[in-house]
């Protein structure tokens, strides 16, 4: 059935899983699903559900999962995956990624390389990201644009970027403050794609631009995104660049630009506890991004220590650093990760399937309000799954444990976001 509005009333049918808490699965064989406006507005057994004269999203047997979320990706990376895969952040930077992003200077071929972006992104399982663009206004509005006719809910950055980068980059500080102000005032009142400021990182970034970035936060009371302690050459760098300063988190934080409003922070791997401890009570949110801090070799991630302080935390991709945009790679790498890491930090448990997916749906959702999850209330992101269990010997959560670990995005079956089929 294709739903046509919506607003439109209907049920869905099949096993329903997923995870209020960290701690456990949520698991409901021919479950039935009410959704309205957008919105989840019952969860319980088909039968409770049934025979109520409104069309039914008929999936038994399949599995209906909350959509993925992702917190930290560069959309215009997507076409240098795998480029660069031998150097550290600073060169990998220098030698690929900014070339890349000269490339969006052209509008048009922007949203050719966008529209790639974004096919991928559907096709993963993806219904909500936190997106770097680029310092182009003209190629960030055209990403919101492409972003918005596929139905994803987004918040999209124009980068800001006023010093140690290349000139075809790096903006004049006044520049790039006006430039995002007439950006926020286009975006800010779209309810699906919506504006989120974002200097790169505290090396590109001036303190005049990084104090006016602030002041566009609290007067527009709008989130912030940014990269934060990801690799040891950058922590060094920026005590360099900022020596009168505390630290690299004391950087944004006395700019305003570090919990005064929604903040996502990604990597966050070397930090102190004090520094973890402070980022538990800003409420500010740690981005874990396994893959790339694998691939550029900058560290593990201490993700039950920062879970134990009570961080909020989610996945990102970081494609093109990560080397995939489908998020049960992620789920799982976050996994093996903290499993490495506990082997040498035997204090710290490795993180649980439970945790992992909670992390890349209601725990990264948060951010967005009420996404991530199939309870009532939340926004009717959800996937449809088939498991193939061929057997018919597993549990529904083996199956979902077999498509996380083995699956791929041709087991995704159906997308919706917002309650609106996503093609």
């Amino acid at each position: 059935m294709s739903i046509m509005s919506a607003g439109e009333e209907y049920i869905v049918r099949g096993n329903l899983i997923y995870t209020e808490s960290m701690e456990r699965f949520s698991a409901l064989s021919d479950g039935g699903m009410v959704v309205k406006n957008g919105r989840i507005q019952s969860v319980g057994p088909y039968s409770s559900v049934a025979d109520r004269g409104i069309p039914v999203l008929d999936y038994r047997d399949k599995l209906i999962i909350p959509g993925f979320v992702d917190l930290h990706v560069h959309a215009a990376q997507y076409h240098q995956i795998g480029m660069g895969m031998d150097e550290t952040l600073i060169r990998w930077l220098e030698k690929y990624t900014f070339a890349e992003e000269e490339r969006f200077a052209d509008p048009e071929r922007a949203a050719v390389l966008y529209a790639d972006f974004i096919r991928e992104l559907v096709y993963s399982g993806t219904t909500r990201a936190a997106v770097f663009a680029t310092t182009h206004p003209a190629a960030t509005d055209v990403l919101c644009q492409l972003l918005k006719k596929a139905g994803l809910g987004a918040f999209v950055g124009k980068v800001n970027m006023d010093a140690n980068a290349p000139a075809e980059l790096q903006e004049e500080t006044k520049a790039s403050l006006d430039l995002t102000r007439q950006f926020l005032r286009e975006w800010q009142e779209d309810p699906l794609v919506r504006p989120i400021l974002t200097p790169r990182f505290a090396p590109s970034v001036t303190r005049e631009l990084l104090a006016g970035l602030g002041e566009l936060a609290r007067e527009y009371q709008l989130p912030v995104q940014s990269h934060l302690a990801e690799n040891r050459e950058e922590v060094a760098w920026v005590a360099g660049l900022f020596p009168e300063r505390a630290s690299y988190l004391d950087v944004y934080d006395h700019y305003h630009l570090f919990g005064d409003t929604p903040t996502l922070m990604a990597h966050c791997i070397y930090l102190s506890a004090q520094d973890i401890q402070y980022m538990a009570d800003r409420k500010v949110y740690a981005v874990h991004c396994p893959d790339s801090n694998l691939n550029l070799r900058s560290g593990l991630m201490p993700a039950r220590k920062m879970l134990r302080a009570g961080v909020r935390m989610g996945l990102g991709s970081d494609v093109g650093a990560g080397n995939s945009l489908f998020m049960p790679h992620e789920i799982v790498r976050a996994i093996e990760v903290s499993k490495v890491y506990a082997m040498n930090h035997p204090e710290d448990d490795p993180l649980h399937l439970s945790e992992a997916f909670y992390l890349a749906t209601k725990g990264g959702g948060s951010f967005f309000g009420q996404v991530g999850s199939l309870e009532p209330g939340y926004a009717a992101d959800f996937l449809v799954v088939d498991a193939a269990d061929h057997q018919g010997r597993r549990s529904l959560i083996e199956q979902l444990e077999f498509f996380l670990y083995h699956g791929s995005p041709r087991n995704i079956c159906a997308r919706y976001a917002a309650g609106r089929p996503l093609v």
